[in-house]
């Protein structure tokens, strides 16, 4: 596993051991930092469920300004923080220490994030909860992207990127990322198309 792109190119990063965390494969990355990179530089993002870190390090390698990496796994923090000190972006990168949704509400008040990316564990059905929290945020505006892995049920509510159903980097139980965006959603007053049952 490794930086792809940006000031930390082809750096290898730690994983976390065991069965906990499952990361993110350089070609699937790849592939979504491409569809992604128009928003990158100078940006605000947020890594949900974070695991080694890798999505906000490959983000602020791009030139995101302001990165927050949140992981509730002790050990995981620990891996990010050496990865982290490794790539030498830590100018950009915040760690927090907790579960997901309460950062979330913790966080509240804050300026939206340009992007939001999660990859909950599998089956655990944490997406829906943290969807519901961010549909009713200050952390998503009207410009925001979120980036989501979902398993096997596609998303059809309004500002769900379908262009991204097709693409097969897809893992063996029929995981793939889709994108949600507030302007085809209609802005920010269409913010429940977030949070909506799939």
């Amino acid at each position: 596993m490794r930086i792809i792109a940006g000031s930390a190119r082809r750096l290898p990063l730690k994983t976390v051991e065991g069965r906990d965390t499952r990361p993110t494969s350089d070609r699937i990355k790849e592939t979504l930092f491409n569809i992604l990179s128009p928003s990158l530089p100078g940006c605000r993002f947020l890594d949900l469920f974070a695991g080694s870190g890798q999505m906000g390090l490959e983000a602020a390698s791009r030139g995101a300004k302001d990165v927050v990496l949140v992981e509730n796994s002790r050990k995981a923090a620990a891996c990010i923080e050496g990865n982290i000190s490794f790539t030498k972006l830590g100018d950009s990168c915040t760690l927090l220490v907790m579960d997901a949704a309460l950062a979330v509400r913790r966080m509240e008040g804050q300026e939206p994030f340009d992007v939001i990316f999660m990859d909950p564990p599998y089956h655990k059905g944490l997406e829906q909860g943290i969807l519901e929290a961010l549909s009713v945020s200050s952390l998503v505006g009207e410009d925001t992207e979120i980036v989501a892995e979902w398993i096997r049920i596609f998303p059809t509510q309004k500002g769900w990127d379908t262009r991204l159903q097709g693409k097969k980097f897809i893992k063996p139980i029929n995981m793939f990322f889709c994108i949600w965006n507030g302007n085809a959603a209609g802005g920010t007053d269409e913010k429940s198309n977030l949070s909506g049952e799939f």
